[in-house]
């Protein structure tokens, strides 16, 4: 079996190639950096350029499956330019694979497509399950709503197609994760807003795996990538700095100074998400990391 990934060396695609090599997957991959081109037994880089509609001969020979991974990352600050290349990341990229198997399908089957639980509506109270149809008013709304509508398209050509809510991913390197540690390993960690909002977040490890299990059982549909046990905000902080033997002893950090500080993007932050799990559990997928402070003690 061969497989495509986009945004294959970034956080989760470098994850998922891994596991997809270990479990005997061959791997193509396309980047637009020509020097993170490696030729090997299984693993095979191409070379691709959305913005002038470039895309390598001979990358989707033999694949089965696409899974879409590439997108700007969302933690850089939202100037008008940068919101728009957030968007086009995610959407021409994919309409750039669209056109080409649109010409000629090959023997491409499947679909597998990143998302966000960012496109559900903040809410403290509501556990947000897949078939909600109601979309988060509000930038990161409209970034998934428009994603999803990439994905959906290549059902016209015949393909499945399985689209994966990404929750808050939690990782050693890169990732939420990251950020929140820097402030904690000062002592200056606080909990943000009202510390209430809930945080829906999975370990780099399970995000991973559901991808790959979404390729070895051909899933279709939409579902949440999100652990069983979410936590809230000040949870979450505070099990952080118990880890890595910290205290939290600062007051929360308000929302009018999050929102003088990060303007726009203070939405990631100040979001609550309560997603459930429960779909992808059903068929078939068992977390390794059900936890949070398994999950951190694995990553601190």
């Amino acid at each position: 079996m061969r497989v495509l990934i986009t945004g294959a060396t970034g956080l989760i695609g470098s994850k998922l190639s891994e596991l997809c090599r270990d479990k005997g997957i061959k791997v193509n991959y396309l980047t637009t950096s020509k020097s993170k081109i490696e030729k090997k037994e299984g693993y095979q880089g191409f070379y691709w350029d959305p913005n002038r509609g470039e895309l390598e001969k001979g990358c989707l020979e033999g694949v089965k499956t696409i899974v879409h991974l590439a997108g700007a990352s969302i933690a850089e600050p939202w100037s008008e330019s940068y919101k728009r290349k957030i968007i086009k990341s995610r959407t021409e990229t994919a309409g750039l694979l669209f056109e080409t198997l649109k010409k000629d399908p090959m023997q491409v089957e499947n679909f597998i497509s990143a998302s966000a639980i960012g496109v559900y509506p903040s809410s403290l109270e509501k556990l947000y399950f897949e078939d909600n149809t109601d979309i988060a008013d509000n930038f990161v709304g409209e970034v998934v709503r428009k994603w999803e509508n990439a994905a959906d398209q290549f059902e016209n050509l015949g393909l499945d197609v399985a689209k994966i809510r990404v929750g808050l991913v939690l990782a050693e390197d890169g990732g939420m994760l990251e950020k929140i540690k820097k402030p904690i390993s000062m002592n200056m960690g606080a909990a943000l807003g009202s510390g209430k909002q809930w945080q829906s977040w999975i370990h780099i490890e399970d995000l991973a795996g559901i991808f790959l299990y979404a390729i070895e059982n051909d899933l279709t549909g939409t579902y949440n990538a999100v652990a069983p046990n979410p936590v809230t905000n000040k949870e979450l902080t505070d099990e952080l700095a118990r880890q890595m033997g910290k205290s939290v002893w600062l007051p929360n950090v308000p929302k009018f100074a999050l929102k003088t500080l990060l303007g726009e993007m203070s939405q990631i932050v100040l979001s609550s998400q309560l997603v459930s799990s429960k779909k992808i559990e059903e068929v078939g997928y068992n977390f390794e990391y059900t936890n949070l402070s398994r999950a951190l003690g694995d990553l601190t």
